[in-house]
């Protein structure tokens, strides 16, 4: 029998207030952090793991935790290669099953490695954000991503891009941010997983009975979206 999971606790009743503003300022102002050096590494990695997969198109499973997602993926879209991304080496240390030949998990900093992609040119066909940290409280926006500065950057790598959440403020605010960043609507709703869930939160909250939400949009490779220093 699985543990019953908690439930969103938060104070919001529906999408941040400042929300617009967040974004304006990420699709504006230069974000001049550095990038950290071990990350900067993994994506190198990456880069020379994605060079012995041919021509396969790029699946990124973001904030991929265990991996059991990017195992997944790599199995229904056995055509692609798979790379899962997260920055804790003990989740991606645990026991997650054999991976198959089109999948490469990665340690990195995502807000790093983003940035990264955008630079070499990414263009992954499909990019998932699976039950990230809500960050439920109001003074949390600007750790969420569609509040943080590098949300130009996840919307501007382009493909078919799904966010999946157990809270559905969350989803709101993610179709608004995007709706806001490109112009294009994203279409939102309750996701059911079935019997095969992609994730571990994933069959926790299901068996849990709480309602999930996501949202799925084809969204236009804009490298553009992501301010860029003029400086050097």
């Amino acid at each position: 029998m699985h543990q019953a999971s908690r439930s969103i606790s938060t104070s919001q009743a529906g999408p941040h207030e400042d929300l617009n503003r967040r974004v304006s300022r990420s699709l504006s102002h230069v974000w001049r952090k550095p990038i950290a050096e071990h990350t900067r590494e993994a994506f190198q990695q990456a880069e020379r793991w994605r060079e012995t997969q041919g021509s396969r198109g790029l699946i990124l499973d973001a904030c991929c935790g265990v991996g059991m997602s990017t195992r997944k993926l790599a199995e229904r879209f056995p055509e692609h290669c798979v790379i899962g991304v997260d920055r804790s080496a003990d989740r991606l240390s645990r026991d997650h099953g054999a991976l198959p030949d089109n999948a490469l998990l990665v340690r990195a900093d995502l807000v790093d490695f983003w940035r990264l992609a955008i630079a070499a040119e990414w263009q992954p066909e499909r990019h998932y954000l699976l039950y990230p940290n809500p960050y439920p409280k109001s003074v949390q926006l600007k750790m969420r991503w569609q509040g943080h500065p590098v949300f130009p950057a996840i919307v501007g790598l382009g493909g078919r891009l799904e966010v999946r959440s157990n809270w559905r403020i969350y989803i709101e605010e993610f179709a608004i941010a995007i709706a806001q960043a490109t112009g294009i609507s994203a279409p939102l709703g309750p996701f059911d997983p079935d019997d095969d869930p992609l994730t571990h939160f994933e069959r926790k909250y299901h068996d849990s009975g709480q309602p999930l939400w996501h949202l799925v949009v084809d969204l236009d490779y804009r490298p553009g979206l992501m301010p860029q220093s003029t400086e050097g």
